[in-house]
């Protein structure tokens, strides 16, 4: 790891103007993978602003919206009521995302923003577009089995690593980003980028803005959601599949639908269609096989991957049989 400077921040706008003013500068926070990424030589800031210390640590309700500061950690997300009554897919991402250690530290908005867990980005010997773009992208041509199947370019075919972005992402959640003397909400279907040519664009942040709060829509009472992670070990492993799907069935019907898949995209993947498909219908077999083939309409496998396109099927189905079971 490279010598670098460390400030501490008092207050949002200080934080914005020293990082913005530095194109050598990050934020730091909980630190859960940016510092393994330092220490790996993959990111090498000279400057880190300390935010840990700024008040976007809270949850707060309203009768339609969660408002969830970005320094919030995802255990103290995990344990709020509201989660827990209201939202069981993003409970459930939470926990199964990480152990008890790194939820007490990792936090929502650092989360949102973790870089891919694929072993080229993160060996600076071999060659990845998105540590260093126009290298050319080692995992194509090598080992690429947890790699992805949606989303994909020539350039890059890692994975996004972050689980709770998947039913963040389903419920049609937003976040909210200041920076010098602005502020923007962007919608996360907006917010992430396919890596297309430039795969080390990863979403529509500018260099100095900083998220500062989560803005999660709840689903009306009585919508039946869960989070559905297949991995290679029951232990906190990244997911293969993984499926957050949210059903309100009233009177033998589905009214409303909300639905995307971890571990198969570049980016997490909302299935628009899917959800289409599944509104007005009854739920059952029939509905959920056509949802599944929806989901993964596109997909695209190479050599060691190919398997996740059955899988993400087989998971679709088995989180929506799950939740029309559910009393």
């Amino acid at each position: 790891m490279r010598s670098f400077t460390y400030v501490r921040a008092d207050s949002v706008d200080q934080a914005v103007t020293e990082v913005t003013a530095d194109p050598e500068a990050a934020y730091l926070a909980g630190g859960t993978t940016q510092v393994d990424l330092m220490k790996d030589e993959v990111f090498r800031p000279l400057r880190l602003v300390d935010i840990t210390r700024l008040p976007l640590r809270e949850v707060r309700a309203d009768d339609d919206t969660l408002t969830v500061g970005a320094l919030t950690t995802m255990e103290e997300l995990a344990a709020h009521e509201v989660v827990t009554d209201r939202l069981p897919l993003v409970r459930q991402a939470l926990l199964l995302g990480a152990s008890p250690q790194l939820r007490h530290m990792a936090t929502m908005g650092g989360n949102l923003l973790q870089r891919t867990r694929c072993r080229y980005f993160r060996d600076p010997d071999v060659a990845c577009n998105k540590r260093e773009p126009g290298a050319g992208c080692g995992a194509i041509d090598g080992f690429h089995r947890m790699h992805a199947v949606l989303g994909t370019s020539p350039h890059c075919i890692a994975t996004h690593a972050s689980d709770v972005a998947v039913p963040l992402l389903a419920l049609g959640a937003s976040v909210r980003i200041r920076g010098q003397g602005a502020e923007r909400v962007v919608p996360l279907t907006e917010f992430y980028r396919v890596p297309g040519g430039t795969p080390h664009v990863e979403n529509v942040l500018e260099h100095g803005e900083l998220i500062t709060h989560l803005e999660i829509p709840l689903p009306p009472r009585g919508t039946r959601s869960g989070y559905l992670k297949v991995r290679d070990r029951a232990s906190y492993e990244f997911a293969l599949v993984s499926v957050a799907a949210a059903l309100l069935i009233d009177d033998g019907t589905i009214r409303a639908a909300h639905l995307a898949l971890g571990g198969v995209g570049t980016v997490p993947w909302r299935v628009p269609r899917a959800e289409e498909l599944l509104r007005g219908a009854a739920p059952g077999p029939d509905a959920f096989a056509a949802a599944a083939e929806a989901a993964l309409g596109g997909a695209q496998a190479r050599r060691d991957n190919g398997f996740k396109i059955e899988l993400g099927r087989r998971a679709v189905v088995r989180m929506l049989s799950t939740l029309a079971e559910e009393p």
